[in-house]
């Protein structure tokens, strides 16, 4: 079935409601149910809890803490490398960008202000940049990670739709990035200044970051904007920025300039948090 066909029920679903009602059962206090639900999750999706800081599925008191669980020490080191990849999950696209516009899959682009939230001189600083769009399945680990270290100097949650973000879903709904919930992330790093995008979806509770916590404004509500310049909020490589309750996707924008991407990326690689991600060029 061609990916726009196989979409369509996308736009019919109740997705708010949806993903209010996933947001409940996600944040309950079932005992035996919760860990019932947890373990008939890591059967389907076979998620590794070898790495995870606590294996034991029940102790996790909510299906949220499963889901957002710490990873042991030394589960993931990090590469010595310019950028490493901030999460876990699967390369979905990676590139130039061609002036303003972004590469979603064959035959959709989107723009880089759009993505931003209608930030004209925001997305003016990425043009013909570089970009990263990093998709998040079930199964992989869900904390966010810094890919280089940076000072945080705005955050802009950006109202949208609830679509899914997975490969079909991006193949089939044109502009899904900038069309879904967003929380935009601007840093600032000695390689010049970069953005990270936390992409909501369908059932994604929330999308929450080490210095504000849960971000969630009303959902179909206006922009909402935090400036941080006068703050002091820095983070290092590798040290963890925020993280999704239930899963999603990552764009990242970088300037233009010599950057260098890992030779061994590929669209639909499986990806892990701190390999290589791109070097400067000299």
């Amino acid at each position: 079935m061609p990916d726009r066909l196989s979409v369509l029920p996308q736009y019919l679903l109740p997705k708010r409601a949806l993903t209010a009602f996933a947001g409940i059962v996600a944040s309950s206090r079932g005992g035996r149910w919760t860990t019932g639900l947890i373990r008939w999750f890591v059967g389907k999706y076979g998620v590794d809890m070898s790495e995870a800081a606590d294996p034991d599925i029940a102790s996790y008191p909510s299906f949220n803490d499963f889901f957002t669980r710490a990873l042991k020490p030394g589960a993931r080191p990090l590469a010595s490398a310019d950028l490493i990849c901030p999460v876990d999950g699967a390369i979905s696209q990676f590139g130039a960008i061609e002036r303003d516009r972004i590469f979603q899959a064959k035959g959709h682009h989107y723009s880089t202000t759009a993505l931003v939230g209608g930030d004209a001189a925001l997305a003016a600083q990425f043009e013909d940049g570089h970009f990263a769009t990093l998709y998040l399945s079930p199964k992989d680990y869900h904390r966010i990670h810094m890919p280089c270290a940076g000072r945080l100097m705005r955050m802009i949650y950006v109202p949208g739709a609830l679509f899914s973000v997975n490969p079909a879903t991006a193949r089939g709904v044109p502009g899904l990035f900038a069309r879904n919930e967003r929380v935009v992330c601007v840093f600032e790093s000695k390689h010049g200044p970069f953005v990270l995008v936390l992409v909501g979806a369908t059932v994604v509770g929330s999308m929450a970051t080490v210095w504000h916590g849960v971000v969630s404004p009303p959902r179909g509500g206006p922009v909402r904007e935090w400036q941080y310049g006068d703050h002091d909020v820095r983070l290092t490589q590798g040290d963890e920025m925020g993280r999704f309750l239930l899963g999603s996707t990552v764009v990242l924008l970088f300037p233009k300039g010599p950057l260098q991407f890992n030779a061994a990326w590929q669209p639909g690689r499986a990806i892990r948090l701190g390999e290589k991600m791109a070097d400067l060029a000299a």
